[in-house]
């Protein structure tokens, strides 16, 4: 995203509406965060309700992951280059149509392909609101200010989610999780009219079609080889072609960005060592964390009996251990150095998931799932400042934009790709487990267990992995040992989010 070649409306004089565009701007990736959660403690009234497989539930989360990861770097340059408010008004519209024919499906294939257009539109309007802010507010304390209160959001909707996709799920209908962000949207829309000024990068649009296509192909193919490994089994022929399929497709992808002459991804801001090695570690995180919250999900609804609303309520602790988490972090970073907090928050979330690994099916949440819960989500808190920082300290100016940008993307991915796989182990494991244990009610419920039991092993040694990329590659650098690494890291954080 090109933010950087643009001037404000107005040239050095404040937009005297900036303050109406921000509340706009963060209504919209209200919208956009909210969406990411809202729709967890709804999936397995989702998945009743349309005759979804075990296999397939992964696509509610994956289908918008899949396509907001593999188009945020185009729906940038897009953005900056069509019109920052224009696009932020067609995707606000795209975003609530697309929100309409979720809630309304009737079958599993509308269901996840209104998703993936959520996800698509999504792709558009979050760089073209981050793009707005940064214009919109010239004033280096008003653009922190900005960005704090952006960033503030962005970490409470996804409690939000939570807590209202169980209310709305409980009291109304999991279809309601997909319309309210209508009206949502419709408001931000009509407010964007109102309020936000419109403004565009200079320069000639160059638009990388080409990798776009491949990487976002590769992608989906990666997941869906993941899904058809629990019906096929790993070593069958369908599974193994999706799988080639992705990975041929993906270095395609590298091939591709190494000769055009202007790339999606310039190579060059993955060839720095450390900021290559937080990215890397960055997705393998996300991949080992974040299918914690779907599996929970099933745990909590179908083993413990929990209502949708009491299982929303009860992803609370992990809400606010991520959140004190990030608020320590950077003052940590400043004592101990990047790489060591690195290091130590990513076995802090491994311990976590090794411990979610003990629920059984008469544990209680006390004292099984509550302090799995508050460690991993203080493991992924901690990770998350020094993660961004690294990925993002010392690129050049005129790469800010994209590697800014290529933080967000590698979370989607890495979010699509670890539930596909962890979801496919998990599935598996069950099978197996009720297959030599038999059918009864107890042998299912345990053989369920295990097959969540199994997939937050493999998680934690996603997150051992990521730790030992991190000690490797990783360099602590000078400008963060210092006392103001803490601020400037987590204005760099609300920028990203």
């Amino acid at each position: 995203m090109s933010t950087l070649s643009a001037s404000a409306p107005g040239g050095t004089v404040p937009d005297p509406r900036r303050f109406r565009a921000l509340a706009v701007i963060v209504l919209a990736q209200l919208v956009i965060v909210l969406d990411a959660s809202i729709v967890t403690v709804a999936v397995p009234s989702a998945q009743a309700s349309l005759n979804i497989s075990v296999a397939d539930r992964q696509w509610v989360f994956t289908a918008y992951t899949l396509a907001f990861g593999g188009l945020l770097l185009l729906g940038g340059r897009i953005a900056d280059f069509v019109g920052r408010k224009r696009i932020f008004e067609i995707s606000l519209v795209g975003f609530a149509a697309a929100s309409a024919l979720g809630g309304f499906a009737q079958n599993a294939a509308t269901l996840f392909g209104a998703r993936a257009l959520q996800g698509g539109f999504a792709a558009l309007l979050a760089p073209a609101a981050l793009s707005l802010l940064t214009v919109t507010f010239t004033n280096p304390k008003e653009q922190a200010r900005a960005f704090g209160i952006y960033g503030a959001v962005s970490a409470g909707a996804i409690s939000i989610g939570l807590i209202a996709g169980g209310m709305l799920t409980q009291w109304a209908s999991w279809r309601w999780t997909m319309l309210v962000n209508v009206p949502i949207a419709l408001v931000a829309l009509v407010g964007s009219r109102w309020a936000v000024t419109e403004s565009k990068a200079k320069g000639e649009a160059h638009y990388d079609l080409l990798g776009t296509v491949t990487v976002t192909a590769g992608l989906v193919a990666l997941v869906y080889g993941f899904t058809k490994a629990e019906s096929d089994g790993w070593t069958s022929g369908v599974t193994l072609s999706l799988l080639a399929v992705g990975v041929i497709l993906l270095a395609l992808f590298v091939a591709v960005e190494a000769r055009i002459k202007h790339p999606l991804l310039p190579l060059r801001v993955l060839a720095d060592r450390t900021r290559g090695g937080a990215f890397l570690a960055n997705l393998l995180t996300i991949a080992g964390m974040f299918a914690t919250f779907l599996l929970l999900t099933y745990y909590l609804q179908g083993i413990l009996g929990y209502s949708a609303l009491k299982t929303g309520l009860a992803y609370l602790p992990y809400s606010v251990g991520t959140f004190v988490g990030a608020t320590v972090a950077g003052k940590l970073m400043a004592r101990i150095g990047a790489r060591n907090l690195l290091v130590g928050s990513m076995v802090l979330g491994a311990v976590g998931l090794v411990l979610f690994a003990q629920i059984g099916t008469h544990t209680g949440f006390a004292s099984h799932v509550l302090p799995a819960e508050i460690i991993t989500s203080l493991g992924l808190g901690l990770a998350i400042v020094p993660l961004t920082s690294q990925a993002l300290v010392g690129v050049d100016p005129a790469d800010a934009g994209v590697a800014s940008a290529l933080v967000n993307t590698t979370q989607q991915v890495g979010n699509a790709l670890g539930v596909a796989l962890l979801n496919t182990i998990a599935a598996t494991a069950s099978a197996n487990y009720i297959a030599d244990h038999g059918a009864s009610a107890g042998a299912r419920s345990a053989g369920l267990v295990h097959g969540y039991s199994t997939a937050f092993i493999i998680g934690a040694a996603f997150l051992g992995v990521s730790a030992l990329v991190s000690l490797i590659l990783v360099r602590t650098r000078r400008q963060d040992m210092t006392p103001g690494g803490g601020p400037e890291v987590l204005t760099e954080l609300a920028e990203v989010i």
